[in-house]
């Protein structure tokens, strides 16, 4: 009776351990997910009523803009970590970005109620850029072409693939550009021209409070291109998806409104916050353990009171000792 007590209680010590291991490599893994279910129903598409008031090609613009408008020292594209998050955002959309030719990983954190916008693999023509395109018909084919040698696409959200990233490839209408200083192109401050984009992107709705994952990352044919519309100018990096290609991982927490507006007032997230952020992690792993060991909890109290349990030093054991601390 003693040995099959204990031979029980030592078997439900290494099923705990299994499972905790199993919660912590599902956290460390973007590939890792729990079903194959597609996320495609939390993306807006373009036949999607118009999102927030603008078509997805739109927001593609708006996008651009927002990318020419930050300093090169405080981008969000050239960031490793995701401190520079916040700079730039407003409105109902929150724009994220991918990174040149090293994978990043990064932490943020979002209000609650924002859609998200990012591009797996994007370009855009203008004028300022490519001198010698005359018209708009000739930025959407430059655009097209840089595009067009993307290969492979790949995205998931909270681990789970997103399938037909094809059919997010958007082109933008005709939009305006004024480039600030310091800008990513390393033209002129306040340069004014005109630009079109092409790109495959991924438009989340808002997210659910809490902790999420999104990974993206293309392929490309080539990196080093001319475009034919003009001979004489090289795509500038930040234009072409070349070099862009790497793989991206956000950590994304959304927060209410109240507690995100702290968190946005700041345009640093020091180190700090993010180890904060990896904790609040941790106890989100030591709930769901103690939620999956709850049901244990009857059996343990009824065979810790059996005189053969009380008799062995393993009824002061670790779990034991859980039992009487879960109760408290």
């Amino acid at each position: 009776m003693r040995f099959a007590i204990m031979v029980a209680i030592q078997s439900l010590l290494v099923l705990i351990t299994l499972v905790m291991a199993s919660h912590l490599s599902y956290s460390t893994s973007p590939a890792a997910h729990t079903n194959m279910d597609s996320n495609n129903s939390e993306l807006f598409t373009a036949h999607s009523t118009p999102p927030y008031g603008l078509t997805y090609g739109e927001w593609t613009a708006r996008w651009w803009q927002w990318a020419y408008s930050i300093p090169r020292d405080i981008h969000p594209a050239y960031d490793d970590s995701g401190k520079y998050c916040v700079e730039g955002q407003s409105g109902p959309v929150w724009f994220l970005a991918g990174t040149y030719e090293h994978p990043a990983e990064r932490y943020c954190t979002i209000p609650a109620g924002k859609a998200i916008l990012l591009p797996i693999l994007n370009s855009e023509c203008s004028y300022a850029e490519f001198t010698g395109l005359d018209n708009e018909e000739e930025l959407r084919q430059c655009a097209k072409q840089i595009q067009d040698l993307v290969v492979h696409l790949e995205a998931s959200i909270d681990g789970v693939p997103v399938s037909g990233l094809e059919q997010y490839r958007i082109q933008s209408p005709l939009f305006n550009l004024t480039l600030g200083q310091n800008n990513i192109l390393d033209l002129p401050a306040n340069t004014t021209t005109q630009a079109v984009s092409d790109g495959n992107w991924l438009f989340l709705k808002p997210l659910s409070p809490g902790e999420h994952v999104i990974y993206f990352k293309g392929r490309l044919v080539a990196r080093n291109i001319t475009n034919a519309a003009n001979n004489n100018a090289t795509i500038d990096p930040f234009a072409g998806p070349y070099g862009w290609d790497e793989p991206v991982t956000y950590h994304i927490k959304i927060t209410n409104s109240s507690s995100a507006s702290t968190t946005t007032a700041h345009h640093n997230q020091t180190d700090t916050e993010i180890i904060a952020y990896g904790g609040s992690i941790a106890s989100i792993l030591a709930h769901e353990l103690e939620t999956k060991i709850n049901k244990s909890d009857a059996i343990l109290e009824i065979t810790s009171k059996l005189p053969d349990v009380k008799s062995t030093p393993f009824a002061n054991s670790s779990v034991l000792n859980y039992m009487e601390y879960h109760k408290t």
